[in-house]
């Protein structure tokens, strides 16, 4: 074994972006990339979420590449692939998500698989090479990499200006096996505020920041990504290639897994309902009369979580006004 002096070097970023419905991924990571290139014809944004990629269109002249369920791992290696040979500098990935949970996601391939094996164990020694595979194909790819992914949505009370207990829709982890993040040079999860906070960050430049992602965003990242000393396996196109993965003894100093923050107490949105009707008699009568009104009468234990859901985002802003006022 040779060793050598460790020396940063230039780099292609891999970035994760992970929130809630409206939390604000797909916008964040259009700024970012416009941030690292300075122009919009050298982005694509490879969409599983239906169109909602070009939205933003208004923004700049940013290609976009359509994947219609089945979404199968390779679908997403050979849409990455597409976007090297077409010379896009970086790609989006707006969701990841899908490649795990969607229709012909992984979880998809093992429950299928687990039907005809022995075990459900078994089923995943099939798929989780295809997952392999695919983070392999976002880490080796020569364009700089934003993958989105969907969050799951809990409810959490928190207490008010007032002092007053009110209900708060929060993103948890992402939706995607376990691990992603720690895979990436950096991960930002967003709140449903569009604010930022950094899970993992080997370039030290947000960690322990909370901020709106925008174009200086991806400025700063792309200043960093090429502040490294040039690769030799660049400059030598004969040199015996190396792994492009950071070596496992780099990985060590990063933050650990503790050191994500995560509410501790969460409940379903019919159980925080049902928290505030017995504990908060003065928002009880406010609870039963939006219940009347939108769902006839009901019960608040015969309402559905979506029901409930929408009950408390209903609250929430009748709160708000109340503390306006």
């Amino acid at each position: 074994m040779l060793f050598e002096v460790a020396e940063r070097k230039k780099a292609k970023l891999r970035l994760g972006i992970s929130a809630p419905s409206g939390g604000g991924k797909t916008y964040s990571a259009l700024l970012i990339a416009y941030g690292i290139t300075g122009d919009w014809s050298k982005i694509v944004l490879i969409d599983t979420e239906r169109g909602s990629g070009e939205l933003y269109a208004d923004l700049g002249k940013y290609c976009i590449g359509r994947l219609e369920p089945p979404f199968t791992p390779q679908k997403y290696i050979d849409a990455i692939q597409s976007a090297e040979k077409a010379g896009f500098e970086v790609v989006i990935i707006d969701s990841l998500s899908h490649a795990w949970s969607g229709e012909g996601g992984m979880l998809d391939m093992q429950d299928t698989i687990s039907k005809t094996a022995k075990s459900s164990f078994s089923a995943w020694r099939e798929v989780t090479p295809w997952h392999n595979k695919l983070v392999d194909t976002i880490l080796q790819s020569k364009c700089h990499m934003i993958v989105t992914t969907r969050s799951k949505t809990e409810y959490v009370l928190e207490t008010n200006e007032k002092g007053k207990q009110v209900p708060k829709k929060v993103g948890m982890a992402p939706i995607f096996r376990d691990g992603l993040e720690y895979e990436m040079t950096t991960f930002f999860d967003l709140s449903q505020e569009h604010i930022a906070s950094v899970t993992k960050d080997r370039t030290n430049l947000f960690d322990g920041s909370y901020f709106k992602p925008t174009t200086e965003t991806g400025k700063k990242l792309i200043e960093w990504l090429n502040s490294g000393a040039q690769d030799k396996q660049q400059t030598n196109p004969k040199a015996e290639p190396k792994e492009e993965q950071t070596p496992v003894v780099q990985n060590k100093p990063e933050q650990k897994p503790e050191q994500k923050q995560e509410p501790k107490a969460t409940r379903t949105a019919k159980e925080i309902l049902k928290s505030i009707i017995v504990n908060n008699p003065e928002e009880a009568s406010v609870v039963k009369d939006m219940i009347d009104a939108d769902f006839g009468g009901k019960k608040s234990k015969e309402l559905t979580e979506e029901e409930a859901a929408q009950i408390l985002n209903r609250l929430q802003n009748h709160v708000e006004d109340d503390i306006n006022e």
